[in-house]
């Protein structure tokens, strides 16, 4: 919910930054002031973005602003800015923040180029590993190296690699898959992995390849270019659930089938029959996909054999049900245009974000000059001992010869001390270089790269005006949230008399039309129609009716029961609200008729059948009288005759 809030408020406010150098004072609250230039370039963005045409109309629109920043006073002079959880969450959003601002713009580049190229071609690959941990010492990482160089001259020597990977490889899952990964694309494996793939020909053995996991030797099996997206329709009949017959389910989808080969409508099928109703109004039409973005590679694979020739699978099985699927349109992959944003996501969180971080670290050490006191640094080199590599050293108690700086960051003072707490923490991560002051040395690069990344990333607030704005859009957006949390939301789901109340206030706005419980009956043809209708007008049930008139080879008709309110979708049209079955009618191909067995009278709905609807309407109300009642307690004063110079403004 937080999230939503915050996406919706940050639309709302993100250049809703104070202009200090604005010339024109819009309002003030308690005499802080608010400015014109703000609340256009709010009132602009969002032009095209909010759906109630009320909020467009510009006096609508300050009040909207003005309630806002009521709310934001507020939340400051409750003072829930010092609410631990609310600085744990603002830190939060300012570290993901700050990553659009803590990379190397070129390099990114190069790497979504990369990435981009790689897509294009999926990769079948299988490998075999012998495990070696990140901070493996070096013994320890050279024999690794010497048994996968091992397994690879028997490999060369013409060894059968699935064996060799059934025996020899440390991967689990080995035994069962010989090594084979199947398929993948760029960014599925781990980069070093995924270059070794793709760097590698057809039926070739790579040179051992180091990865976080330790020596791969990987043979490409195959290359394939990419699917790219393919738009399909579906109808689905979900899975029974344990203790069910299984074979009602397969028995329908065969039903629904056999309606399918005898000509009858896809879509019109999908509406009347598939479990999925997140698709089924729609013809059961799904949104357009690519390899690996569903959950099932049943339905994947099954979608993407469909061809312009053969459009319509027969039934298959996935883990959630029973599917036909039918062929809409396939599309290539995305151009590099359209695949930029993604991919950019895609490589801050990969491997590859290493190699911006280094280069973004080279540049720092260029920005910031760092000059090292040598005295204060072998000082603290002679503080470190052995016990390091055992995890059982201390920082030590006397500490007057690594109190002074070490160095500096502009203004910022480190000291020698503040090394040696880096390295205490250190000895968490196996780090086995030796000797002794070979591994500070080697600390001490990673503590000052440390040092100035976190530096640079604790001032964007005076390197980036941007970044300082957007910031101070997220504090009064966390601050409004909490308000509104304590104030409206909460109350408005546990105020239970209140909420009640409300309810008789707004019964004549939530009522229910006259509603039918019914048997629909649906075929293509019209005799078996007639023959469906005799049978109903001798009290006939569903199940008769199809019993009688389907076969094991051909559905001729399909029934539904349930309660149907009027003028509802699933209603044939023009269906008389009244006990009685009705005239045969037709829409499209079908022909259909109806046997209503019970009248409901239109009537109010009740509490629990309104509620959600009765809660967010209540919201509204309470949170409009929470508004009135700030304007009571703060002081907002609008001028007049800037607000009428805004107005012709913004309608130039």
């Amino acid at each position: 919910m937080k999230q939503v809030f915050l996406g919706f408020l940050l639309t709302f406010s993100f250049f809703a930054s104070a202009q200090k150098n604005a010339k024109e004072i819009l309002f003030t609250v308690d005499s802080k002031p608010y400015y014109t230039d703000e609340f256009t370039r709010v009132y602009n963005k969002n032009l095209d973005l909010v759906k109630d045409e009320s909020q467009k109309d510009l006096n609508q629109y300050l009040e909207l602003f003005v309630g806002y920043k009521l709310k934001v006073t507020k939340a400051n002079k409750l003072n829930l800015q010092d609410n631990p959880q609310y600085q744990t969450e603002l830190k939060s959003y300012r570290t993901q923040l700050s990553k659009n601002y803590t990379t190397d713009s070129k390099v990114t580049k190069e790497l979504v180029n990369e990435g981009y190229e790689r897509s294009k071609k999926e990769i079948n690959a299988s490998h075999i590993l012998i495990l070696a941990d990140e901070n493996a010492s070096p013994q320890d990482t050279l024999t690794a190296y010497n048994k996968v160089e091992a397994i690879r001259k028997r490999l060369l020597n013409g060894e059968d690699f699935d064996k060799l990977a059934q025996e020899l490889s440390e991967d689990p899952s080995a035994k069962e898959n010989k090594g084979n990964l199947g398929y993948f694309s760029s960014f599925r494996m781990v980069y070093a992995f995924e270059s070794a793939a793709y760097k590698t020909q057809v039926g070739k053995i790579s040179n051992p390849i180091r990865t976080k996991f330790g020596y791969h030797l990987i043979k490409v099996n195959d290359i394939r270019n990419n699917r790219g997206e393919i738009a399909v329709a579906h109808i689905m009949v979900v899975n029974p659930k344990d203790g069910e017959d299984k074979e009602v389910a397969k028995t329908k989808i065969e039903d629904i089938y056999k309606k399918l080969q005898q000509g009858e409508n896809f879509e019109e099928l999908a509406k009347q029959f598939s479990d999925d109703k997140s698709s089924a109004s729609k013809g059961g039409v799904l949104n357009r996909f690519g390899s690996g973005q569903l959950s099932s590679n049943e339905f994947e694979d099954g979608a993407f054999a469909l061809t312009k020739e053969n459009p319509v699978s027969s039934p298959f099985q996935s883990k959630f049900g029973w599917h036909i699927v039918k062929l809409i349109d396939k599309f290539p992959i995305k151009t590099l245009e359209e695949s930029k944003v993604e991919l950019e996501n895609k490589v801050s969180k990969d491997d590859r974000s290493r190699l911006i971080t280094n280069s973004l670290t080279t540049k720092l050490r260029k920005k910031y000059a760092i000059k090292r006191d040598n005295k204060v640094y072998g000082n603290a080199v002679k503080a470190v001992t052995n016990d390091f590599y055992e995890g059982k050293w201390e920082v030590p108690t006397d500490l007057k010869n690594t109190n002074s700086k070490l160095f500096s960051i502009q203004k910022k003072d480190i000291t020698g001390t503040d090394f040696l707490n880096y390295i205490k923490l250190q000895q968490k991560s196996g780090e086995a270089t030796k000797p002794v002051d070979k591994l500070v040395d080697k600390l001490y690069i990673k503590f000052v790269d440390e040092q100035l990344n976190q530096y640079y990333t604790d001032n964007l607030e005076n390197d980036f005006p941007e970044f300082a704005s957007v910031m101070e859009e997220y504090r009064d957006g966390l601050l409004l949230f909490d308000l509104m949390e304590k104030e409206i939301w909460q109350r408005s789901k546990t105020d239970t008399l209140g909420l009640k109340s409300f309810y008789e206030t707004q019964k004549s706005k939530h009522v229910w039309k006259t509603r039918a419980k019914a048997v629909i009956i649906s075929s293509t043809k019209m005799d078996v129609v007639k023959s469906a209708l005799d049978m109903l007008k001798k009290n006939a049930t569903s199940q008769e009716i199809k019993d009688k008139l389907n076969t094991k080879e051909v559905v001729n008709v399909m029934t539904s029961e349930n309660t149907y309110e009027e003028g509802a979708d699933a209603l044939p049209a023009n269906t008389k609200m009244e006990v009685g079955i009705s005239d045969i009618t037709k829409k499209g191909d079908y022909y259909f008729v109806t046997k209503i067995e019970t009248i409901i009278p239109a009537a109010n709905k009740t509490f629990d059948e309104c509620k959600g609807k009765i809660i967010n309407d209540y919201q509204q109300y309470l949170e409009q009288n929470w508004v009135n009642e700030l304007k009571k307690e703060f002081t907002v004063k609008v001028n007049q005759d800037v607000f009428e110079r805004v107005k012709n403004q913004i309608k130039k």
